[in-house]
């Protein structure tokens, strides 16, 4: 089998990347582990930065996300008991972020691309990637229990983590940053309508906690644990006592509570592998990097990743130039970097740390009110939550 680019990873990246490539006529495949019932099914991010729900538009794939999606306005920051909203589109010229569960991005996109007769091949493994620095790669890949190849001029290696491509490059040729925060989120998928129109960031003396939304309906909530935590030390009961505990407000706020529909434990990581670019291979998305979610920043970093690297290859097909391409991780890295301190400015501005000082406690309040008291401040943060428009 033979395609122009072989994409490895049905999510945001690989199918953003395989859906603007199309849209030029350029040929891919996609390879995907999973079968496609999971890869639709698995609830990740929900936060589309103004630029990320623009280019969705733009391309076609944006209806459903205007129709369902909710358009914010504004966060809130809640800290000393205290409500303290950042009204992001009065400080950013109208810019805004778009609530749309990165689960939705996938089925629209998986829908938008089959509908176009592209080949996306669930339950397809790559097991292994040769030839990356001659003009002939090859991914080999296992499916139905029978090994295969596909032969392409390129390789996007959109496979997350944990997957092959980043792997594939031999040792010393990367630089990788890493550090893991020393707590994680505990996150439920709530039967309840939310009890806020916009998503609030909560700091308290028990730790962080994130009220987000999914839908009129559907409430997704966080709160701050230690990385070994383990669910079976958290019924229902307790997951609502703590989260209203950390939102409690001096004016009477309540958080509504009901069915909990899902629960887990996301470890809290930054992680950065530089270049994205190995011959003819590369990377994009979580494969390359990983931010701590409080930004909201990994599915708009992936798609943003997507967007460079497409429009680097179609230059390369019309033109035969390579100057996009030999920019492609240059360009995306400085995007990444910017996200990554921005992750890690509001990760540890809003959680807790087990052995902390008194001053270390002080000195965050001070940066909270702040943000919240300063115009240039709010302005900083409300910039990097919807998206930075020259990066």
């Amino acid at each position: 089998m033979r395609t122009q680019v072989a994409i490895i990873g049905a999510g945001p990246a690989g199918l953003t990347l395989s859906h603007l490539l199309a849209r030029h006529g350029i040929d891919s495949v996609v390879l995907e582990h999973r079968d496609r019932d999971y890869v639709e099914r698995r609830v990740r991010a929900g936060v589309l930065e103004q630029g990320t729900a623009d280019l969705l538009r733009a391309s076609g794939v944006g209806a459903r996300m205007d129709r369902e999606g909710l358009v914010h306005h504004g966060i809130e920051l809640r800290f000393s008991h205290q409500r303290h909203r950042i009204p992001l589109s009065d400080l950013t010229g109208g810019r805004t972020v778009m609530i749309y569960g990165q689960q939705e991005v996938v089925k629209d996109l998986i829908q938008t691309r089959l509908a176009a007769g592209g080949q996306i091949l669930f339950g397809a493994e790559a097991l292994a990637l040769d030839g990356l620095t001659s003009a002939a790669p090859v991914v080999r890949y296992q499916q139905n229990g029978e090994r295969r190849e596909l032969r392409c001029d390129v390789v996007a290696g959109c496979d997350g983590f944990h997957g092959v491509s980043r792997a594939a490059i031999p040792a010393g040729v990367l630089t990788v940053y890493d550090h893991e925060y020393p707590f994680a989120w505990l996150g439920i998928l709530a039967a309840v309508p939310p009890s806020t129109g916009e998503l609030i960031y909560a700091h308290s003396e028990r730790g962080f906690a994130l009220h987000s939304l999914r839908s009129p309906e559907i409430s997704r909530l966080y709160l701050q644990c230690r990385p070994d935590e383990e669910l079976a030390n958290w019924p229902d009961a307790r997951i609502w006592d703590e989260l209203r505990r950390r939102f409690a407000t001096d004016d009477g706020w309540t958080l509504a509570d009901g069915p909990i529909l899902e629960k887990g434990i996301t470890p809290m990581r930054g992680f950065v592998a530089e270049p994205m670019r190995y011959g003819r291979l590369l990377l994009a998305g979580d494969a390359a990097h990983i931010v701590p979610p409080t930004g909201a920043k990994g599915l708009n970093l992936a798609v943003g990743d997507a967007r460079v690297l497409a429009e680097a290859l179609i230059a390369w097909y019309r033109s035969g130039s390579a100057d996009l391409l030999d920019a492609y991780s240059a360009t995306c890295l400085r995007r990444v970097w910017r996200a990554q301190h921005f992750a890690w400015w509001m990760t540890t501005m809003l959680h807790i740390q087990e052995r902390e000082s008194d001053i270390e406690r002080r000195l965050r309040l001070a940066q909270l009110d702040y943000v919240a008291s300063s115009t240039a401040a709010a302005t900083t943060l409300a910039e990097n939550y919807v998206g930075l428009t020259s990066i």
